[in-house]
């Protein structure tokens, strides 16, 4: 009997997660496709039931993100998925300049996990990567006090610049103290282009 529809969405959701953690820990030459699917529970010939290369699954996994609820996976977070304005803005610096996005490297969004990875990849997972930007610099963009347009813009990439850039160099230093004074440094800049309520 063939599987449902419901099974096969399930199925690549699968593939997805462990793909994700997989190239956040190791990076996307690094992991292999058997080893994808040995996480996942799955044989090496299901993979193409779903894709037709590791690019676009690595793409696949790039975009996920837009969908991440980290309430799901980050205990101590609050999340409130239907924020808006301001609120909105605030809550995504915070969850993301947060000691828990931090800490968790298989959970890390892939746009500080892998910019060195989708520098060299293909054309798919670059525009993945840019559209993921533009996705969070819309939505923060969006929730910026007295601030519209090409203004609005500016600001939303400053602050997804501030957030993803804060959080590449907090994941590579060694110094613990180093580490807490940049994320802050980041977490304060960036609520402070949101607007007076936010910071």
């Amino acid at each position: 009997m063939p599987y449902t529809a419901e099974h096969k969405q399930k199925t690549r959701e699968r593939i997805v997660e462990s793909a994700r953690e997989l190239f956040n820990r190791r990076g996307f030459s690094d992991v292999s496709i058997d080893e994808i699917m040995r996480q996942a529970g799955l044989t090496r010939g299901g993979f193409y039931n779903h894709f037709k290369a590791k690019e676009e699954l690595y793409a696949e996994t790039v975009a996920a993100y837009m969908h991440f609820d980290p309430s799901q996976r980050w205990s101590g977070i609050e999340f409130d998925p239907d924020a808006k304005g301001t609120a909105c803005a605030q809550q995504m610096v915070n969850i993301y300049l947060s000691t828990a996005h931090l800490e968790d490297v298989e959970g890390h969004c892939p746009l500080v996990a892998l910019p060195a990875d989708t520098a060299r990849a293909g054309p798919q997972a670059r525009m993945a990567y840019c559209k993921l930007v533009e996705h969070m610099a819309g939505m923060l963009s969006g929730g910026l006090e007295g601030c519209e347009g090409e203004e609005a813009r500016k600001r939303g990439l400053a602050i997804t610049a501030l957030c993803v850039g804060g959080m590449v160099l907090a994941r590579t230093i060694d110094d613990p103290a180093f580490v807490e004074e940049v994320r802050l440094a980041a977490r304060e800049m960036a609520l402070k282009l949101i607007g007076p309520e936010a910071a």
